[in-house]
């Protein structure tokens, strides 16, 4: 057996996580499949908790490299995308967003300092930016839990009650966040507007 390193042990416990779901994972059933005794895994990971949390952070892993934005891109449209790529992201794996929602990833300061200048030199005020991204990534994970709750079969509904389209649903509520966050933007280079907000 080759040797074990905390990046292997993630992506066992992640394929773990697909298999069983998440509250079926256990560093028990995780040493098994490695073919090790549980207390090596302490070697790596001392609770569960942060073996979770390392989960987390290489599930997010598409989402926290996607392209960061660029002068002269649309933000509208940017926000649109980057809601969408963690979505598409969450989505990728079995409770990924009840994955993601109980643990606490640091994330690359770097990147969001980016992202909300970008904000800002679009013109959006800084504070704005900040919740909308706030409150766009909480719905997003929201979104994402009932989607991979709802995994019942679609003929147990009655006859009656119509078939939810998941992602026609998240991309409705998602306009109405840019929406909000749009009747709150400055044009471009209107510094007077964001001033008279402070």
């Amino acid at each position: 057996m080759t040797k074990m390193n905390r990046a292997a042990v993630v992506t066992e416990a992640l394929d773990l996580l697909d298999e069983v779901g998440l509250d079926n994972v256990s560093t028990r059933r995780l040493a098994k499949r490695l073919g090790v005794e549980q207390p090596s895994l302490y070697y790596h990971f001392r609770t569960k908790k942060d073996l979770l949390a390392a989960m987390a952070e290489a599930a997010m892993a598409a989402h926290a490299t996607a392209p960061l934005p660029a002068p002269g891109d649309d933000w509208r449209e940017w926000f649109l995308e980057n809601s969408r790529s963690f979505r598409r992201t969450l989505l990728q794996r079995r409770d990924g967003a009840r994955l993601h929602a109980g643990s606490t990833p640091i994330g690359d300061l770097d990147r969001i300092r980016h992202k909300m200048n970008f904000f800002v030199a679009s013109g959006v005020p800084e504070k704005d930016a900040q919740m909308a991204m706030l409150a766009a990534g909480r719905y997003t994970v929201g979104c994402v839990l009932e989607e991979q709750a709802d995994a019942g079969p679609e003929e147990d509904l009655p006859a009656d009650v119509p078939v939810l389209d998941h992602e026609a649903a998240f991309e409705a509520g998602l306009a109405l966040i840019l929406g909000g966050l749009v009747q709150r933007t400055a044009p471009t280079g209107s510094t007077a507007h964001r001033e008279s907000e402070r």
